[in-house]
């Protein structure tokens, strides 16, 4: 179990299963180490990922379309990552890290680069998790 402090200074305790999914989908996702930097400071929106905006701004290796960002974030967010923000008229088109994101972009950015290497069977374990699992 891993206890991540939240913003409110209360703690919450992952299970090491959490976090393993968690960890290897951002592994296998198509967004890098700076689209989750800019997670973590602001609320980034999906127009600042999709296309060429996404890749000049270091977010993804390559152009991704709206719909292929929307279902990694959308992924993300079921696996506890990624959060929607939330204005005064309700949910926005922007994105931000969970408690738990944070714990593992801090990992990561601490590690460089290897930590994001993928490890034999991730993709095949993401997919599994990803689109193999029963509707709720």
């Amino acid at each position: 179990m891993t206890v991540s402090p939240t913003p409110s200074g209360s703690a919450i305790v992952y299970g090491p299963r959490t976090r393993d999914r968690a960890a290897r989908a951002l592994r296998c996702c198509p967004f890098r180490l700076p689209f989750f930097l800019a997670l973590r400071d602001r609320g980034v929106p999906l127009a600042e990922v999709v296309g060429a905006v996404g890749c000049d701004r270091g977010f993804s290796q390559r152009p991704l379309g709206e719909l292929a960002a929307d279902s990694a974030l959308l992924w993300l967010i079921q696996v506890g990552v990624l959060r929607r923000e939330v204005d005064g008229q309700g949910i926005t088109d922007s994105f931000r890290l969970t408690p738990l994101g944070s714990d593992l972009v801090a990992l990561w950015e601490r590690a460089g680069n290897p930590w994001i290497r993928l490890r034999p069977g991730d993709r095949w374990g993401n997919f599994i998790q990803r689109w193999g699992r029963l509707p709720l």
